[in-house]
């Protein structure tokens, strides 16, 4: 399956090392941004989600209509609406963007920020709610006749769904999580399942946990795997581990971490993907060929915050890593937002497609050696 590229925009110019600027809702930059993104091969980019935040489905239809390839990855987290409206919803977007529309599940880590929005389940049952809830949008999305649907959390007679998706057989569905419950949930219904950067060894482990979660139910085809990195590149490798210190220096100073935990509950974070970069930042700075854990220490790893840093042909190597142990889908952001996207579509994408092809182009017999 071909490597995918996600990046990831936002409804205003911030990041982790400066301060918002402009409107929180900002047209103009969101253009900029998503265009920045197409013209630089990207093939997706995600809509993030927090209680507050900009409507996602909404930021990705504004996406779409001002550009003509580029795919929207929607932040999603069930229980807000119902399934049955989600499916609809997002079959029509994905008509109206021409079949470019694909869903990120989040079941939700933090009980304090689900309850901002008036969700008070436990995570244990969120989870639980989240399968019976995919279950009835995979089935809205594809059942060609009314249907009902008696489960714990969702209860509906004779649906019929009147709006598909216009892609066959329906829209993707990627999935965020590092929990047992994440990989038995995803690795039933996800077609993507995500995960943030860590060390090769720790990613390989969680590889094989989704993948048997997924055999467990009986599939015959495992999930793609997602990973996520911060790439900081510069011309040479002394200029790309100085930049990674003055964002580390300027991360510090802004105080990101306590932002973060003040936003999230007050206390550390108790979702087990934080913990895991927390434990793989305790281990060490540097991990393999280019992976740099302080950022994840200093943001509180509040979200995917660990980089990949040298010169674009050092991260690209490091990227192939990650494809080589199963990685399908690679999600690139940078602490400069816009102006980083631009220069992993001038400089990093291009290399890794590159030797991707060369490698398609191999010979079976050159290849197995």
């Amino acid at each position: 399956m071909p490597v995918e590229f996600v990046g990831m925009i936002g409804t205003q110019d911030a990041s982790e090392t400066r301060p918002a600027r402009g409107p929180v809702v900002d047209p103009a930059y969101v253009r900029r941004f998503a265009r920045a993104h197409e013209d630089g091969g990207f093939d997706r980019v995600l809509i993030g989600y927090g209680a507050g935040w900009p409507e996602g489905q909404q930021v990705a239809a504004y996406a779409a209509a001002h550009t003509e390839r580029l795919g929207v990855l929607v932040a999603h987290r069930p229980g807000f609406v119902a399934p049955t409206l989600a499916a609809r919803a997002f079959a029509t977007l994905d008509h109206f963007s021409g079949g470019r529309v694909a869903v990120h599940t989040i079941t939700g880590g933090s009980d304090v920020e689900q309850a901002r929005d008036g969700d008070y389940l436990p995570k244990d049952e969120r989870y639980e709610r989240t399968g019976e809830y995919l279950e009835i949008l995979k089935r809205a999305w594809t059942s060609g006749s009314a249907f009902s649907h008696h489960g714990k959390h969702y209860r509906l007679d004779d649906y019929t769904p009147q709006v598909r998706p216009l892609q066959n057989p329906r829209i993707p569905l990627y999935f965020g999580g590092s929990s047992e419950a994440a990989y038995r949930v995803g690795g039933e219904h996800a077609d993507v399942f995500a995960l943030w950067g860590e060390p090769l060894k720790e990613t390989a482990e969680q590889i094989a946990s989704v993948r048997a979660a997924a055999k467990a139910v009986g599939r015959l085809t495992p999930p793609g795997i997602s990973v996520s990195f911060r790439p900081i590149l510069a011309p040479t490798e002394e200029l790309a581990w100085e930049r990674a210190e003055r964002i580390l220096d300027k991360i510090t100073a802004s105080g990101a971490a306590k932002a973060a935990r003040e936003w999230r509950d007050g206390g550390p974070p108790t979702n087990v993907g934080s913990v895991r970069l927390l434990a793989a930042a305790a281990k060490a700075d540097r991990h393999d060929r280019a992976l740099w854990t302080p950022l994840a220490t200093a943001t509180g790893a509040a979200g995917n915050s660990t980089a990949l840093v040298g010169t674009p042909e050092t991260v690209a190597r490091a990227l192939l890593d990650y494809v080589d142990i199963g990685v399908t889908t690679l999600l690139i952001r940078g602490y400069d937002p816009l102006d980083d996207a631009i220069d992993y579509g001038r400089h990093l994408l291009p290399l890794v497609r590159s030797e991707l092809a060369r490698r398609e182009r191999r010979p079976a017999t050159a290849a197995a050696v």
